[in-house]
């Protein structure tokens, strides 16, 4: 019987051949008909697939053969299914890429990455070093969401400061902006869905004065794994396949708010416009809303 599994993974390393590498991403997960996406880069790679679980841990264990990826980063959860061919359900296809940075922040040339990975970024916090850190210091922490503003409508941490941003290339320009100077010389902790965000967001936000950085290791993932709906989390974790959102225990808080009939609910859909890709919080009985860009444009056609 299939076990649909995703693996959530990311490992920062120089490399001096992407599109190799790219190339045997590729054929490997193909080999194991695992679907996904993989971004590559000469800093390293960053990736979601699913499948069938033997496929997958096998894809992991080979991933891991290569001298740079050895000490990857991983994470497991629950896929919704897979095909006849034991394919997964969550993933349309599977596209492995060559990109300037395997998060795209626009700043490949501020991200400098050597054996050990990451050069400068903040210091790493387990789930319960960070608790601890919030008992001692209290109001004083600041939680900094290091996701697309959208992601937050529907989970985040308690008190969380939530950059408007719609893509990752929007941060230098929100940390330029100075909006955040207030909090300099605060404790801050960012972090994001599985950990790779805030790995290049902490050394851009150190290297802009900001000096007590830390960042959730394993992202929100590893935080809920351990915490399920009782530590500091609140809501849903979006995540980019075909769930939309996941849950770390029955009963999470409902955070997000329909945009159409205005109930508390944790699921997004697309905009009813076609070529808009904006997600909206959405009941699943409601009728798809179209964003405020496209519902201005018709009410002025």
């Amino acid at each position: 019987m299939a076990v649909p599994k995703i693996l959530l993974y990311y490992a920062f390393a120089p490399l001096a051949d992407p599109e190799a590498v790219r190339l045997w991403q590729r054929d490997l997960c193909e080999s194991l008909n695992l679907r996904g996406r993989i971004l590559i880069s000469r800093h390293g790679i960053n990736g979601t697939v699913g499948g069938d679980l033997p496929n997958v841990k096998k894809y992991l264990r080979k991933t891991r053969e290569f001298a740079g990826f050895k000490t990857m980063d991983a994470k497991w959860s629950e896929g919704t299914g897979v095909d006849e061919t034991g394919a997964s359900v969550d993933f349309p296809r599977l596209s492995v890429k060559v990109r300037d940075e395997v998060v795209s922040f626009g700043v490949p040339d501020e991200v400098q990455v050597d054996a050990r990975g990451i050069v400068g970024g903040g210091v790493k916090l387990t789930p319960d070093e960070l608790d601890v850190l919030v008992a001692q210091r209290g109001d004083e922490v600041v939680f900094f969401d290091g996701r697309n503003a959208f992601e937050a409508e529907i989970g985040r941490f308690k008190g969380a400061v939530v950059p408007d941003v719609s893509t990752t290339h929007d941060f230098v320009r929100e940390l330029d902006s100075g909006k955040y100077d207030h909090l300099k010389g605060k404790p801050i902790v960012t972090y994001c869905t599985g950990g790779i965000r805030c790995e290049v967001l902490t050394p851009l936000m150190k290297a802009r004065g900001f000096d007590e950085i830390y960042q959730l290791d394993g992202g929100i993932v590893r935080y809920g794994e351990a915490r399920g709906n009782e530590g500091l989390w609140e809501g849903s974790l979006y995540v980019f396949d075909g769930r939309i959102a996941m849950d770390f225990a029955p009963g999470a808080a409902q955070l997000g708010t329909c945009v159409v009939c205005g109930e508390a609910i944790n699921r997004m859909r697309n905009c009813a416009e076609p070529s808009c890709r904006t997600q909206l919080v959405v009941c699943d009985d409601c009728p798809d809303p179209l964003c405020a860009e496209h519902r201005d444009a018709r009410v002025l056609a």
